[in-house]
């Protein structure tokens, strides 16, 4: 039996970022903001909460799995073939905060899934960097 079907791909980034948790928490987690650096979505940061998020492109469903206010998160992210899992890390530094966003569970037969939080992520997160400098 060929154990590589079973293996899994993972999408790490993490950014050193001049805001305070607290700040980082609310942009990730408030649909509001959600949308100005994400996507449209109806995201709330409860535990079995069950949400969407739409694009041009499309849209993904996921559910809560985690959610420590302005330490950690995650939460399943999904298109009924994609089933991965989105996980925020808040980590206080001092300068700020270290912000580690991990995807974890693209298949090996998933490249295009792979290469698209590849290149997706890094956007997203400088809209993320852009949108915190101009909350309070």
């Amino acid at each position: 039996m060929n154990d590589s079907a079973n293996e899994t791909r993972s999408v790490v980034i993490e950014r050193e970022l001049p805001h305070p948790p607290e700040r980082i928490w609310r942009a990730l987690t408030q649909p509001h903001l959600l949308e100005e650096w994400l996507m449209k979505t109806d995201f709330l940061p409860e535990v079995g909460g069950g949400f969407r998020f739409a694009a041009e492109w499309g849209a993904v469903t996921g559910e809560v799995k985690t959610a420590e206010t302005g330490k950690w998160l995650s939460y399943t992210w999904g298109d009924g073939t994609l089933d991965t899992v989105v996980t925020w890390t808040l980590k206080p530094s001092g300068s700020g905060t270290l912000l580690r966003m991990e995807q974890t569970g693209f298949r090996t037969d998933q490249p295009r899934y792979l290469m698209g939080a590849t290149a997706g992520w890094p956007r997203f997160l400088d809209n993320l960097e852009q949108l915190l400098a101009r909350i309070d």
